[in-house]
């Protein structure tokens, strides 16, 4: 398979995704025969330095500044209603009708928009410090991290009970457990910060704890199980999440599991011989659908190179192909 003049490895109808994962993790190198691979911090330090010194006079913002009325749950509990659920003309007091593909935009997101703000500020002081090893991006980071994972009065509860909830037919439901894909930004910078001198180790054990918790919760309770199962774009952000949570608290266990629903679930199973996902095709919007699956498989935290090489992706993709 050639992209311009850079020659590439694969073969066949899955090339395109196992090149992803190889260059996610590193084994490609990003040149062509008369372009030198280009230098990714260089281009980013700009826009991550500007997002970074606007992020430093930010306050944290956790579940407890706002609630939904339609909430079952407590002050500390997230929640988040089903994206494509709509009063019932004909009932409107009533139990919510399903409209797929079309998002109901009277339904509460703060709680989504405060976890998606966390992700981008943790995410920047990430960067921002290993472009400058300035530990005023660490300290700020940690400011956030305590308040959502550690302070009695403002964190949130390490499992996510009321996600995607339906008013009149369910406080909370498995297809929730999707809406913590933003966590895993925060858990891949948590890792990386820790090896800053300023980031307090009773800190960054007790942000740790917090995300033992919850991957203890994702990977026993109903909810996590059945998106593990799922099938479909959700199986492989439950993945993608439980993998870097697994990262982040040293579950080796937990990660050898994961790699190897990769191969013989996601790649051998949800991916069809001609590259496509029957399961997003089958959706009212099968195109974005597709894109999604595919960004979160190539999304996993430095798991990459360890598929593509010690789990024998590499060699893998001569049968898949």
């Amino acid at each position: 398979m050639k992209i311009g003049r850079l020659e590439l490895p694969f073969r066949g109808k899955r090339a395109f995704l196992l090149t992803i994962l190889a260059l996610a993790a590193g084994i490609l190198p990003v040149r062509s025969a008369d372009k030198p691979a280009f230098d990714i911090a260089a281009i980013e330090r700009p826009r991550i330095m500007e997002k970074a010194a606007n992020y430093l006079g930010e306050e944290p913002i956790t579940v407890t500044a706002s609630h939904s009325a339609r909430s079952a749950g407590g002050p500390h509990d997230f929640f988040s209603e089903g994206d494509y659920w709509w009063p019932d003309p004909k009932n409107p007091d009533g139990p919510y009708v399903q409209r797929d593909g079309m998002s109901n935009p009277d339904n509460f997101v703060e709680h989504r928009r405060a976890m998606l703000r966390l992700s981008e500020i943790i995410g920047t002081m990430g960067s921002a410090y290993v472009l400058t090893r300035d530990g005023q991006y660490v300290k700020h980071a940690v400011k956030h991290l305590k308040a959502w994972f550690v302070n009695a009065e403002t964190k949130m509860n390490p499992n996510l009970l009321y996600g995607q909830a339906v008013k009149g037919i369910a406080t909370g439901r498995s297809t929730g457990v999707i809406d913590t894909i933003h966590l895993v930004e925060v858990a891949r910078g948590v890792l990386l910060m820790s090896k800053s001198p300023v980031f307090p180790k009773s800190d960054f054990e007790n942000v740790q704890e917090w995300f033992r918790e919850y991957l203890k919760w994702l990977t026993t309770h109903p909810y996590g199980t059945k998106e593990r199962d799922a099938g479909n774009n959700h199986a492989v952000c439950w993945a993608l999440q439980a993998a870097a949570f697994a990262q982040l608290v040293g579950d080796q266990r937990q990660l050898a599991a994961i790699r190897e629903q990769f191969k013989t679930v996601f790649l051998a199973k949800q991916m069809a011989k001609d590259g496509s996902f029957p399961e997003e095709l089958r959706r009212t919007k099968p195109y974005g659908y597709s894109l999604f699956v595919i960004d979160a498989m190539a999304g996993w935290p430095k798991s990459p190179r360890a598929l593509m090489t010690t789990f024998g992706l590499m060699n893998f993709r001569m049968a898949a192909a």
